[in-house]
């Protein structure tokens, strides 16, 4: 994986709330999804995911640090004191879903995909 979850900050703070990812290797944003889920014991989660975010396609690069807001705002980057980038993404939800310690994040890496034509 070329992203890795650092952790979530704020939880449960209206528009302060978000998840922080760290690039290890440059990659498309494109090819990742997060899902917010709950714990059902002591390192395994639940298979039922709540909310999902699929990030849309944006190119980083290792060192660089993906910041996902769940409150509103305008998706952009811009450069940080290590001399990488700090990239903002925001899934415009009215709510925290980070609520307490039993959520978690899980990241997904999509190697490809197939869509069917709606009709």
């Amino acid at each position: 994986m070329k992203l890795k979850i650092v952790k979530v900050v704020d939880r449960a703070s209206p528009n302060q709330e978000r998840l922080w990812l760290k690039v290890l290797q440059d990659t498309d944003m494109k090819f990742y999804i997060v899902f917010d889920t709950t714990y059902t014991g002591a390192n395994a989660i639940s298979n039922l995911q709540r909310h999902a975010y699929w990030f849309p396609p944006k190119m980083v690069h290792a060192g660089d640090n993906v910041v996902l807001c769940t409150g509103k705002g305008t998706n952009s980057s811009q450069p940080n004191q290590e001399g990488t980038q700090n990239h903002f993404f925001y899934w415009d939800l009215d709510k925290t879903i980070w609520n307490n310690q039993g959520d978690c994040a899980v990241l997904f890496e999509v190697g490809d995909w197939t869509t069917s034509a709606y009709e």
